[in-house]
């Protein structure tokens, strides 16, 4: 069973973060958890300590990690300890004068995501920063770990792999050197080839073309692309948007407000094209008319890199 989506929310009381310069993501359980039955989760009492029948000892941490444009990622992620640490902890967690000196040593029990399986298993030193806090996790043992907090590292390309909403707007891959903006508050996932964001009243679906036709021009290929479309409307009445892009590109846009839908709803249509025949396709629907300026910001963050 998966690890269910991570919150983001502060990773210690859930109370939302407006800083967004810190993005905190808590991972309700240690990836061993989903293997075991309910019945095999013991706690001493403090949320963030828990014991699996055979699996181990294990405390919720903060690990923090360091983002290009000054971002830092704060990962509420599971520690396995042994039992000495798992019993001290419980004994000095809500001892005010004890806690402050807890220091934990142990594994890490989530498989976090871009590096997976690399940091399952890093071996981190946490200690207590706040005493309001989980344990910092401030030392990494071993060149994984050690990587893992000292290193800064790509914040689209990190913050791209959590699937669940995030407080930011984050850059996504979306292949063959394409990639468009997720708004914050989006959900995403991929599915049949698609690339697709969501939040209530509001979603993006975004896909690739490769013209197989040699030598076209763009133009061309976007009049083939535009004609495949089964939901262009025939009469458009200025709502569409044409744009030339850098080395010979170009990109547009129509809108339009559905009448058959049964409910407020707004669609807009976008293609970019290289000269190359790589191009990318956007659908934005949206419940309200002033909603408009965001789908047209999407549309206009889509681009390809060299």
């Amino acid at each position: 069973m998966d690890n269910p989506a991570p919150t983001t929310t502060c990773s210690c009381c859930g109370d939302p973060l407006l800083d967004e310069r810190r993005i905190d993501v808590r991972f309700g359980l240690p990836d061993v958890a989903f293997e075991l039955p309910e019945e095999a989760r013991r706690s001493p009492g403090p949320s963030a300590l828990l014991a699996l029948d055979g699996a181990g000892f294990f405390m919720r941490c903060l690990l923090p990690v360091r983002l290009t444009g000054e971002t830092e990622l704060v990962l509420g992620a599971w520690v396995e300890v042994d039992e000495e640490t798992f019993r001290h902890a419980a004994d000095v967690w809500d001892d005010e004068a004890a806690y402050p000196g807890l220091v934990v040593r142990g594994r890490l029990a989530n498989a976090v995501k871009p590096w997976g399986e690399t940091a399952f298993g890093a071996e981190l030193t946490g200690r207590i920063k706040d005493a309001e806090e989980l344990p910092y996790l401030v030392e990494g043992h071993g060149p994984e770990a050690e990587r893992l907090i000292g290193e800064v590292w790509d914040r689209d390309d990190v913050l791209a792999r959590f699937p669940h909403p995030l407080p930011v707007a984050v850059r996504t891959d979306l292949g063959d050197g394409w990639s468009v903006e997720r708004s914050a508050g989006f959900s995403a996932r991929f599915e049949d080839g698609v690339d697709q964001f969501a939040t209530q009243g509001r979603s993006v679906a975004a896909t690739l073309f490769q013209d197989t036709e040699q030598g076209r021009a763009p133009e061309d290929f976007l009049d083939a692309l535009i004609g495949d479309n089964p939901q262009m409307p025939k009469a458009l009445e200025g709502q569409e948007d044409l744009e030339r892009l850098p080395e010979g590109g170009v990109r547009y846009a129509y809108w339009f407000t559905p009448g058959d839908t049964g409910r407020p709803r707004h669609e807009l249509y976008a293609y970019a094209v290289e000269p190359d025949g790589s191009a990318a396709g956007l659908f934005c629907s949206y419940e309200e008319a002033g909603q408009h300026a965001w789908a047209r910001h999407v549309w206009r963050s889509m681009r390809r890199e060299p």
